[in-house]
């Protein structure tokens, strides 16, 4: 029992059961002994191999069992062996292990003593001596031990006796003895019965007839050469060929000196490949030898006379190995698949490899053929196991053909080889990497929406669905809109959509970021950023922002850009009039605006800046140019095709303030509609200079109650001394504490709409009253409402029309402040 557990934990099974039994008849519970579980054996697979040609077990699935597949016959599988083991392999697939059974065939009496002859003829002299002996053939039992021969009988006359010698191996050699004195002339025949019996129960006998011939006398009886003969006879000797030749002398003459060969004892297998001449002696080969078969063969060969006498020799043929067998490679159990990451030393494959051959010629050695993550490991006897020597890439090598090569020792060695197929299983163990770093794309404004902008591409190393790559846009936000409402992501393809029509003046580009994503678990993924400009097409007209829009005459819906500039007939060649600004919403060569004068009412007065967009005197005015004129301005921008907008000037010459006005109701009155009167707009006119009258009245009297107010004051506190900033007290006269200006003054106005600038210059002149004698000018006066030199009365702001208008005033009796007044009023 020790010793069946100790077998058991190394792997190692005995059973033993009897021949002859039926197929299926129970030989032992494999996986009850070695301790496997009947659902891990379904579940991983088992093979169970044997090394003989003929599977002779078989192990059942659900049970564990193993039982015989055929009838056996230990005399066929073991004759001579005492002990006849058979040897198998179960091999678990899932664990790469594999566990030894053996398996001894026991001997049954199911075979009887069998003489190779039924019918012996023995030739003996009338002159033979009494105890002279002669060998009998023996007989052949298959069985072993007490089932094999055991005793002789002789029987049949009293002229006979048996005698059984023991041979040098033990077996039993029958010889007949002469008890007594043989006489031809009373019987010249002798009949005799040898039984021979083995040791079963119940015993089996075989028996062969004998039949003895007196014969005259046979002096001599033959002689061999050799008592033992011996040969060494290679495996692979062709079939046909002598072997040996036995020889025997007879010293008599005539029929008693001829001699005859035959075989005294032989094997059955062994009668089949040797054939002994009866009349040379040769021994012939008559199938071919094997040493992995049958390493010798002890033959019996007999020599007799035609007289009766004979005479016997052992030969011992001996068969030598030649290496006439390749190594033989066996894959017990192997993977087909394996996974990337398999930890190194996982086993791949479980070989047998074995040569039939014996001493060098049956040594040998294995190897793998090519730089592979591969080694092979030497397991058990002749067993090997191939495992992982390094970490497997699926993306560098997808499958090996795993090449195992055996060689034996022999001179010229002979080899072998086994492929095994091995794919490694893709691990997710690479993320998608894009084609391009980044990626960035121009797309024209007003596209259509569902316009393809671009395509990304992402590939993954791994296979099958670790490979499969999805894409798919990064959370983002474009002026308040989430970004999926501006542009999608195809997710099988990675072209990228926009959803709606694009305004490069809204716009003018999107910074994106796609993930691609692949199909493994967990999934990997990588980025790339997208750059999505916006590319500017000319969809704007430039806008002219000054002057402003006034509704077109007899449209309701139109808009025409006009606007009155005013211009002092003195003006010079060059002097600012007005300016056109516009503006386009493009951007680029779509917002270069170009300015040009496309008609006037006097083509060579006015000139348009090309750039600027500036008005300005191409000369000085004549008298005999016209008080009004319009001026069309064509603002063009330079995009394909070109967009313009124009803008219409009425430029007013005039001198004083009552031509202006006069100008202004004129071009009212031509400018109503159709059907209505001109004397309206002269009334609202009207109406608005009286207004203005009666507000500068009623600023007369408010300023005449506070200077009143003040000269009570100045009466009853001491009067206070002090002059105008910047102007003498010589040129001022005053009666009690009221002062006026002595010189009449010359006031140049240079005003702008928009600009923050304005210029109010006091020159010398000519006075308009001169009702006092006019002093000495003094030094240039300070600037009331600035410190720019009176060049800066020019616009600052190009982007401002300007007005220009030049008038006298008679100051000697108004006071600096309510002259500044009246300037105010006349701008209002």
């Amino acid at each position: 029992m020790l010793l069946a557990a100790w077998e058991a934990a190394w792997g190692q099974l005995r059973y033993s059961v009897p021949e002859e039994m039926p197929k299926g008849s129970f030989v032992g519970d494999v996986a009850k002994d070695l301790g496997l579980q009947l659902s891990a054996l379904s579940d991983r697979g088992f093979r169970l191999i044997e090394r003989g040609r003929t599977q002779y077990f078989s192990l059942q699935g659900k049970s564990g069992r193993l039982v015989t597949a055929e009838r056996i016959d230990r005399e066929q599988l073991c004759e001579r062996v005492q002990q006849c083991v058979l040897r198998c392999e179960l091999i678990v697939e899932g664990e790469m292990k594999f566990y030894e059974i053996e398996v001894e065939i026991t001997d049954i009496n199911d075979n009887a003593p069998r003489f190779r002859e039924a019918e012996i003829e023995l030739k003996m002299s009338e002159m033979t001596d009494p105890g002279a002996r002669f060998p009998l053939p023996d007989a052949h039992d298959g069985d072993w031990g007490r089932n094999s021969l055991q005793s002789y009988e002789l029987s049949g006359d009293e002229h006979f006796s048996l005698a059984v010698q023991t041979g040098p191996g033990g077996d039993q050699r029958p010889e007949l003895v002469l008890a007594k004195a043989l006489d031809r002339e009373e019987a010249a025949f002798h009949e005799l019965v040898l039984r021979a019996m083995d040791g079963g129960d119940p015993a089996r006998t075989g028996t062969a007839r004998i039949r003895v011939k007196v014969l005259d006398a046979n002096d001599n009886a033959p002689v061999f050469s050799q008592a033992e003969y011996t040969v060494r006879v290679p495996e692979d000797v062709p079939v046909g060929s002598v072997l040996v030749t036995v020889t025997a002398a007879d010293a008599d003459e005539g029929v008693n000196g001829q001699v005859k060969y035959s075989f005294k004892k032989i094997t059955e297998k062994a009668a089949q490949i040797f054939q002994l001449e009866s009349d040379t002696g040769a021994i012939s080969l008559l199938q071919s030898l094997d040493f992995e078969g049958d390493h010798s063969y002890e033959l019996e060969v007999q020599a007799h006379d035609g007289g009766g006498l004979f005479d016997t020799a052992q030969l011992t043929i001996i068969v030598t190995d030649v290496n006439d067998n390749a190594p033989e490679i066996s894959v017990r159990s192997a993977l087909n698949e394996i996974s990337e990451d398999a930890p190194m030393g996982t086993v791949v494959a479980l070989l047998h490899v074995q040569d039939r051959d014996s001493g060098p010629n049956g040594a040998v050695g294995c190897s793998l053929d090519g730089d592979i993550p591969f080694r092979l490991e030497k397991s058990f006897d002749d067993y090997y196991r191939i495992v992982t020597a390094r970490e497997l890439d699926r993306e560098r090598v997808s499958e090996y053909n795993v090449t195992v090569r055996a060689a034996d020792g022999g001179s010229p060695a002979l080899q072998s080889s086994a492929v095994l197929a091995l794919r490694v299983l893709d691990v997710n163990d690479n993320a998608p990497v894009f084609a391009e770093e980044r990626y960035s794309a121009r797309l024209a404004e007003n596209n259509a929406a569902g316009a393809l902008v671009l395509t990304v591409r992402a590939t993954d190393a791994d296979w099958g669905q670790n490979a499969r790559v999805r894409y798919r846009l990064s959370e983002g936000r474009v002026r308040g809109a989430p970004l999926s409402s501006y542009v999608s992501v195809q997710a099988e393809t990675g072209a990228l959509y926009a959803l709606r029509s694009l305004d490069y003046e809204q716009v003018r580009e999107l910074r994106l970021w796609v993930r691609a994503e692949d199909g493994g678990a967990p999934a990997l993924s990588s980025n790339v950023s997208v750059l999505l400009l916006v590319v500017d097409e000319n969809d704007n007209a430039p806008q002219v922002l000054y002057p402003p829009p006034a509704a077109l005459p007899g449209s309701g819906s139109g808009v025409a850009w006009s606007g009155v500039e005013l211009a002092p007939r003195w003006s010079e060649a060059g002097a600012l009039v007005a300016k056109v600004v516009a503006v386009d919403a493009d951007a680029g060569q779509n917002a270069w605006l170009s300015y040009e004068l496309a008609k006037a009412t006097e083509p060579g007065l006015f000139r348009v800046g090309l750039h600027s967009g500036e008005v300005r005197t191409a000369r000085s005015p004549l008298a005999r140019d016209a008080a009004r004129h319009s001026l069309v301005v064509v603002v063009k921008d330079h995009g394909r095709p070109a967009l313009s907008a124009t803008a219409t000037l009425q430029v007013v010459l005039a001198e004083s303030v009552a031509e202006l006005l006069a100008e202004l109701g004129s071009a009212a009155d031509e400018a109503a509609a159709p059907g209505e009167p001109a004397v309206s707009l002269t009334r609202w006119l009207v109406l608005a200079v009286a207004a203005v009258s009666c507000l500068f009245v009623a600023f007369l009297l408010l300023l005449l109650a506070l200077r009143l107010r003040r000269w009570r004051r100045q009466q009853l506190l001491p009067p206070d001394s002090g002059a105008l900033r910047g102007v003498p007290v010589s040129h001022f006269v005053g009666i009690d504490g009221v002062r006026a200006f002595l010189q009449s003054y010359s006031h140049d106005v240079s005003l702008t709409a928009d600009s923050r600038k304005s210029q109010l210059r006091f020159s010398a002149g000519g006075s308009c009253c001169d009702t006092l004698p006019a002093r000495p000018l003094p030094d240039e006066p300070a600037p009331l409402l600035g410190d720019e030199d009176p060049a800066g009365a020019l616009l600052s702001d190009p982007a401002a029309p300007s007005v220009s208008c030049s008038f006298s005033i008679c100051s000697r009796t108004l006071s600096p402040a309510l002259l500044f007044l009246c300037h105010v009023l006349w701008l209002a």
